[in-house]
Parts: C-alpha cells; structure tokens; sequence
C-alpha cells in the first residue's frame, strides 16, 4: 500500500523519531511504513489519520 506519510511528516518538519514518538512505535516502524516494507495495523493507522486530522484514504493509498 502506499502512503502519503513522508510528505505529511516532512510538512511538519517532524523527523521519522519525532513521528515515531508521537505514534509511540519505533523510528525502524516508521521507516518501513514510509517506504512500503510494512502496512500499519488498522489501529495504528487510525493513530496516524488522527495524529495528521485527516481519513485514513487521504494517507494511504490502496497500490
């Protein structure tokens, strides 16, 4: 699945370990779910959508 989540951080200025912090997951979580290697679980990415106050399918992107 693809995402929008490093556009979204890099808006924010965040680094992957501020992201991660805030999502209370590894920066390695992160990188991989930036990059495609790993699809969140739902609860995270309800986590994620809350954390940038924006649905789900405006983040991720079925491929």
């Amino acid at each position: 699945m693809k995402n929008r989540l490093k556009v979204l951080r890099a808006e924010r200025d965040w680094s992957q370990q501020d992201l991660a912090r805030r999502l209370e997951v590894s920066r390695q979580s992160v990188n991989a779910i930036e990059t495609g290697r790993y699809d969140p679980s739902l609860p995270l990415a309800f986590r994620i959508a809350a954390l940038f106050e924006m649905p789900i399918e405006d983040i991720f992107i079925p491929d």
